[in-house]
């Protein structure tokens, strides 16, 4: 019994062909999805990369691990589904990245590991090393083939051909100066294919894809696949002012931060052609380990899990990366193909019901056979895997965490009158209405069945107040309900140490 868990880097949930998406093409994907499950209402739990992974793989809440940007380190009293699987007998495998900061505490204050957030999850045994967040033994790859290299290796997802970009007044969107047999989407799976290939015992491997991140260039073909004037514009208000009018904290990332967007509509076409290309770009690659898969017999004993971290707004409300409350960065795909016979009643299925990220390293414990760890805030899918249906009790809203500090930078805080620890936010959505709620800010409110772009803030409005009253209550309630567990399912006293685990979702009414 293997695992293949795969993740693509801010890959947005609509943008899939099997989700009638108007330019993705993704059949490799679609076939995966035809033999196991799409959960079309997918999400991640927190931005940036580091906070959602960290939520990701421990199962955990930002709000009890407490990784809350990039560089922060994650507590090692938490496990993660690679040291269960470890200490059951497996030796997990990373290609790619987890975005990891060492917790720091004990370290002498020249460890190197200290000045990078690159190190892999814990439990974590073979594994591609990451220095200023670029695979070194692709680098090491490309300059073994003369390849010319830049002063800083990040700058090789950047460097295009010579001439003038599409958005700047040229006839074509211009390709990566490197071709797609070098790119790191290649060079990665080629990495994942010849570990799995050796092989002499059931394997779990993690394959963490860069792409389809920023910079938003791609190498031939794919920087052609699309019509760059028959892209959409962005979805967002006419104006910046309208906009960043909705919210204080909008306002700043619009106006104060390098999280603007362009206002150059041939840029943001461009960049949708790219974006999109480097999707497929890395569904052919996934191809191509599908089929190595196959040819080693391994098809039909191998869990097969694709997501992403988080998502990006390209440019929707003004706004590019990813960050804030906007679905667009926290929609996120998931598809899940059990290769068990016991699945047979699922295969094709799409889903609505909300799933989280949180949700993965449950079903992959569970799939193996192993105990879910009592810190977990998520839940096994493998219920709906076999019977085709979601298990009563199941959530009916989904819940995600934002915390927009800079340690090394207060101009936030004192732009907006804030302290450190009140830069975050809480959202709470369900198909209905989306509550966000700051730590030091008015709240949103927005009702989707209305406004599904979320240009409304009706938190304010005298029809919404009992609704709000509501929607804040519950919020309320799932983050006491996940309250970080610790030691409480412990009671020591006369006769020794009792344990008794708490169900893991509610029960059915």
């Amino acid at each position: 019994m293997n695992i293949l868990f795969i993740t693509a880097d801010q890959w947005r949930g609509e943008c899939l062909s099997a989700l009638g998406h108007a330019h993705v093409r993704t059949p490799n994907l679609d076939a995966l999805a035809s033999e196991g499950v799409l959960f079309r209402g997918h999400f991640a739990q927190a931005t940036p990369c580091a906070p959602s992974r960290s939520s990701m793989h421990t199962s955990l809440y930002m709000q009890s691990n407490r990784c809350v940007v990039n560089g922060a380190p994650l507590d090692s009293r938490f496990t993660n589904w690679a040291l269960e699987m470890q200490a059951a007998g497996f030796r997990p495998s990373l290609f790619g990245y987890t975005d990891s900061a060492i917790d720091p505490r004990g370290l002498d204050n020249d460890d190197p590991r200290l000045r990078h957030y690159s190190e892999p999850l814990p439990g974590i045994e073979t594994y591609t090393p990451m220095v200023d967040e670029v695979a070194v033994e692709w680098v090491d790859y490309l300059r073994a083939r003369g390849h010319a290299m830049p002063e800083r290796p990040w700058s090789l997802y950047s460097t295009l051909v010579d001439g003038t970009d599409w958005a700047d007044g040229g006839e074509r969107v211009l390709p990566m100066a490197m071709s797609k047999e070098n790119h790191e989407t290649h060079y990665m799976v080629n990495r994942c294919i010849e570990w799995i290939e050796v092989q002499d015992k059931p394997w779990v491997t993690h394959l963490s894809l860069l792409r389809p991140h920023p910079p938003f260039a791609a190498p031939e073909p794919y920087n052609e696949l699309h019509d760059p004037e028959q892209m959409p514009q962005p979805l967002r208000q006419a104006s910046i002012d309208d906009e960043a009018h909705q919210h204080p904290l909008l306002d700043y990332f619009i106006n104060h931060s390098r999280f603007r967007a362009t206002e150059n509509p041939r840029q943001s076409q461009q960049d949708m052609v790219n974006y999109f290309g480097l999707m497929q770009e890395v569904d052919d690659n996934l191809g191509r380990l599908f089929d190595a898969i196959k040819a080693r017999g391994d098809w039909d004993s191998t869990l097969i899990i694709f997501t992403s971290d988080h998502g990006e707004q390209l440019g929707d409300h003004w706004l590019t990366s990813k960050l804030g409350y906007f679905d667009q960065s926290y929609h996120i795909p998931l598809i899940v193909r059990d290769p068990r016979a016991e699945a047979d009643a699922s295969r094709g299925l799409q889903v609505d019901d909300f799933t989280e990220n949180v949700d993965v390293m449950p079903t992959m414990l569970e799939w193996l056979g192993l105990e879910i760890p009592s810190q977990c805030d998520g839940f096994s899918l493998l219920p709906v895997l076999t019977t085709g249906k979601m298990p009563s009790g199941w959530r009916e809203q989904v819940f995600w965490e934002c915390d927009f500090r800079n340690v090394r930078d207060d101009s936030l805080e004192r732009h907006l009158g804030l302290t450190l620890h009140q830069c975050n936010l809480s959202v709470l959505r369900d198909h209905e209405f989306k509550y966000v709620h700051f730590g030091a800010m008015p709240p949103l409110f927005f009702d989707l069945r209305n406004d599904p772009g979320e240009f409304v803030n009706q938190a304010e409005s005298p029809e919404y107040q009992g609704v709000v009253l509501e929607y804040a209550q519950k919020l309320l309630s799932l983050k006491m309900n996940h309250a970080e567990r610790g030691l409480t399912e412990i009671m020591l006293g006369e006769g020794g140490a009792v344990t008794r685990r708490g169900p893991t979702r509610k029960l059915a009414s």
